[in-house]
């Protein structure tokens, strides 16, 4: 998981009655183009999210992450506004988009400054899928990069710094997290494929095509694999690199050994399948039961699939 955090962990509540909310008929556009990669949550109190009552506090769950943010939408991507927020100098946006299908019943929510508005409907942003050359390049130069629950664009957004100013220094770790610096699972095959595969494992598991690995031990499932092939369930997702390797962006490794460390970490695939197997049940479709409830996991094809 993350390492161990520099800070003390503040708790807070987010106080009702301090957003003042506006119809989205109001005196503004309709629609939204991200400028810069933007972080979308799931609550409008981004500063409670970023700086809490002191200014320099984060809000972190249990394991030390932010459970707010949902992910980070890359430039040009295009939102519909539904509503309007005002808090303080701060005006946030409740958008939807199709880069992000997924119900909610909080909804989902931008910083204005992130986009410039319009009152015609933008195309959507433009998706080009890079070469499975460039995509395994870009996934090894994210190896070393820290964990981040909704991280998919590693190098962080400086303008956090900016639009959410620390009441005083941050530490390293702290300063990483809230410039939204890292990635998580789905994210870092997100960022390395320029925003063409569904940003969550919920749909990782019923991306491309089936690999039959059902029933298959290690060196079976080996000799079928090819580069880019996900290794998917609900919840985590690791990415085939070649016969040898796998990459994955965990938030621990080695707990059994006492480490905490998270990240972007390249592996064996044979002790990778190895260690599946002995947790999970292979099956090649996710939607399939397995016996006594047993978690399951499966193998998807999608580069070059039409």
């Amino acid at each position: 998981m993350t390492s161990p955090l520099l800070f003390t962990m503040v708790f807070l509540i987010v106080p009702t009655g301090s957003l003042e909310q506006h119809p989205a008929k109001g005196n503004y556009s309709c629609f939204a183009v991200a400028e810069l990669p933007t972080p979308v949550l799931h609550t409008p109190d981004f500063h409670f999210v970023f700086g809490g009552k002191d200014g320099k506090t984060l809000h972190l769950d249990k394991t030390g992450i932010i459970r707010e943010v949902e992910f980070i939408a890359l430039p040009h991507t295009a939102f519909k506004i539904e509503d309007t927020i005002k808090k303080g100098n701060a005006t946030i946006y409740k958008i939807t988009t199709n880069e992000y299908p997924y119900p909610s019943t909080r909804g989902y929510f931008i910083d204005s400054r992130f986009v410039t508005t319009t009152d015609r409907e933008p195309v959507p942003r433009p998706k080009i899928l890079p070469t499975k050359e460039a995509i395994i390049k870009n996934l090894l130069s994210a190896e070393g990069s820290r964990y981040l629950w909704g991280g998919n664009y590693k190098e962080g957004i400086s303008q956090m710094l900016s639009f959410y100013p620390p009441s005083s220094l941050l530490s390293q770790e702290v300063k990483a997290q809230w410039i939204q610096q890292g990635v998580d699972c789905s994210g870092l095959l997100y960022e390395a494929t320029n925003g063409c595969t569904p940003r969550n494992t919920s749909s990782l598991v019923s991306f491309g095509e089936p690999v039959k690995i059902a029933g298959l031990n290690t060196e079976q499932i080996i000799k079928i694999l090819e580069p880019l092939d996900l290794m998917v369930w609900a919840g985590h997702l690791i990415i085939v690199l070649d016969k040898e390797r796998t990459i994955e962006s965990r938030l621990d490794y080695d707990t059994q050994q006492g480490g905490n460390q998270g990240g972007v970490r390249i592996r064996k695939l044979k002790e990778v399948i190895d260690e599946t197997l002995q947790e999970r049940i292979s099956v090649e479709n996710y939607s399939e039961e397995t016996s006594a409830g047993k978690q399951k996991f499966v193998v998807r094809r999608w580069y070059g699939i039409k």
